[in-house]
């Protein structure tokens, strides 16, 4: 924590789950306070003034009264880029949720004015500041599994009914696990592996009726000449997600699987256990081949991206994850949908 530093004032829109989770994260980190609330739901409202917060039913009149140095949007994806736009005008930093927009226009423009405008934009891939994978990215840059050949990602878990019940917008097309889930591995996966370049992709429509896609794979290609794998679904019971297997957050039963394999030259790495298996000898199959386990440290990753966001107002830091980043995870997304119903392979852009 950073108790020398000056005092910064935070501001949340949207107090739904994920606002809730970035406010509590507020309250761990050292001077640095939420100072209001927006949320045009009347409980929601009603939930933060019980915690003595100040509140506000239009986003608009929260950024008026000038009382936070930060905004964390944790709004509908559809309100990202005209509420980004709106604290960049109010010269604002701001750290907006996954994904950062509800296509790659719309968030090119909110990247655009951010830079023109010198303005911190943050995207919520929260995961980056997980120490695991801190530490698993330390190990594949300093060699530990050699040069990376082959990365898969498996996102699978059962939603409930009462999930699309609660909030009706997740049933309708560009909610679907790709968008809401898969983005967070996406940026992981190149967090990790470096720069995509090129999808291809296939999924299948909700067979709960819904407008999006509830099964979906992909095969990436990376800059460095990699491949990639990734499947999601939100209608399969297994174990095998980041969810359930990272014990990031309590609500999630945790198993002792993995759900990332990266495979290099001279070991691979599983996560989130972060085993590297390797020959100890020589490399061949017909020799032993034994994992070692590596240790890391344990901290909330939430917690650390708000005090990350922090040390950024203050021009202590730059952004971990940018605005650049979040736009790239999205042109994945989106990639990944178009190749879908193409059956074609979808090169993307070198920005």
């Amino acid at each position: 924590m950073r108790s020398e530093s000056r005092p910064v004032r935070l501001a949340i829109a949207g107090f739904g789950l994920a606002g809730q989770r970035h406010a509590n994260a507020i309250r761990h980190v050292e001077n640095v306070s939420l100072s209001a609330i927006a949320d045009p739901d009347p409980e929601s409202r009603r939930l933060a003034a019980g915690h003595g917060l100040t509140t506000f039913e239009e986003f608009e009149d929260m950024l008026e009264a000038d009382i936070a140095d930060g905004v964390v949007l944790s709004t509908p994806t559809r309100l990202h880029a005209a509420q980004g736009r709106a604290c960049i005008e109010c010269r604002c930093p701001v750290l907006i949720e996954k994904p950062l927009a509800t296509d790659v226009g719309s968030a090119r423009e909110l990247v655009e004015t951010a830079e023109h405008a010198q303005v911190a934009l943050l995207v919520g891939h929260h995961r980056r500041f997980n120490p695991l994978i801190s530490k698993a990215r330390e190990m594949i840059a300093g060699g530990g599994i050699g040069e990376i050949r082959a990365a898969h990602a498996t996102c699978w878990f059962y939603k409930p009914d009462r999930y699309f019940d609660v909030s009706p917008w997740r049933k309708l097309r560009g909610a679907g696990p790709v968008s809401v889930n898969l983005v967070h591995d996406i940026d992981l996966i190149r967090h990790l592996c470096g720069e995509i370049t090129s999808v291809q992709a296939a999924s299948v429509p909700s067979r709960r009726g819904f407008e999006n896609e509830d099964v979906a794979a992909a095969i990436l290609q990376f800059s460095n000449g990699a491949i990639g794998t990734m499947t999601v679904s939100d209608g399969i019971v297994a174990p095998w997600s980041w969810e359930l297997t990272s014990s990031e957050y309590p609500i999630y039963p945790p198993t002792t699987e993995s759900c990332y394999l990266i495979g290099g030259s001279h070991g691979s790495l599983s996560i989130p256990d972060l085993k590297i298996w390797s020959h100890p000898e020589s490399r061949d199959w017909w020799s032993p081949i034994s994992a070692t386990t590596v240790t890391r440290d344990f901290s909330d990753p939430l917690t650390n991206q708000i005090e990350h966001f922090a040390a950024v107002i203050r021009g202590e830091e730059i952004p971990l994850v940018s605005g650049r980043d979040g736009l790239r995870a999205l042109q994945v997304v989106d990639a990944i949908r178009r190749a879908s119903r193409s059956s074609a392979e979808i090169s993307l852009p070198v920005d």
